[in-house]
């Protein structure tokens, strides 16, 4: 079994050419990082550019972290991982089991047109990995096309952040787009959870997504459920 997985993060810092501050939802990788390692796998954090990661000043208030991801805003190793990370460029798909997309608002700007993630994502699920995402990280599944030309969310049941949640977060002026529209434009079967801003999750094949931050725990259990029935 390959035990290596990556987890992608944004380099964005803003909403656009707005000043207003956004980037990586820190609870959203740490969660991953942390059931994924816990479970035997070795996680690798690439971005879109390499370099530093900006974190939504959000995600490290009170309300954004719990005592698991308050512990990994405290370990000055890890942290550290966060200011020069690889960039997907220099990666290389074969050696790794699944690519797990992260959010934050900032992948808005630089996960769906990047061609190199593209590519990874389908050599990876093309090999028989996973594909998967929670909340906005779904934007860099939007424009992954298989070999045979088609689009992987075309016809595929999956979730992210929905645009009830972009109102409740009050940013909704503030997106380039909205996630649910996207997601459906493209032909795939967008679902999420009655309750806004509470965990769901989506399992198609090999296609895994949750819909929001508080979805990251559950979404990573089924991850490794799914790369040990492998």
């Amino acid at each position: 079994m390959n035990t290596k997985v990556l987890a992608v993060v944004t380099n964005q810092p803003t909403y656009g050419t707005d000043t207003h501050h956004t980037g990586l939802w820190l609870s959203e990788l740490v969660h991953f990082y942390d059931a994924l390692t816990k479970a035997g796998f070795e996680v690798d954090i690439v971005s879109p550019a390499g370099g530093r990661v900006p974190l939504d000043p959000r995600s490290t208030s009170p309300i954004g972290l719990d005592k698991i991801a308050r512990g990994y805003r405290d370990d000055p190793e890890f942290m550290a991982r966060l200011d020069d990370t690889q960039s997907i460029e220099d990666v290389d798909p074969a050696d790794y089991a699944a690519i797990f997309y992260t959010g934050g608002h900032g992948v808005m700007w630089d996960f769906p047109d990047n061609v190199a993630l593209q590519d990874a994502s389908r050599q990876i699920y093309e090999n028989g990995g996973i594909v998967s995402s929670v909340c906005h990280g779904a934007c860099g599944l939007l424009n992954i096309t298989l070999s045979d030309g088609t689009l992987l969310v075309e016809g595929r049941t999956l979730t992210g952040f929905a645009t009830v949640e972009e109102r409740i977060a009050m940013v909704k002026n503030r997106v380039p787009f909205l996630l649910e529209d996207e997601l459906r434009s493209r032909g795939a079967h967008y679902v999420k959870g009655r309750i806004p801003m509470t965990s769901f999750v989506t399992a198609d094949g090999r296609l895994i997504t949750g819909q929001n931050p508080y979805s990251t725990k559950e979404v990573s259990e089924q991850i490794v459920h799914a790369l040990r029935a492998a």
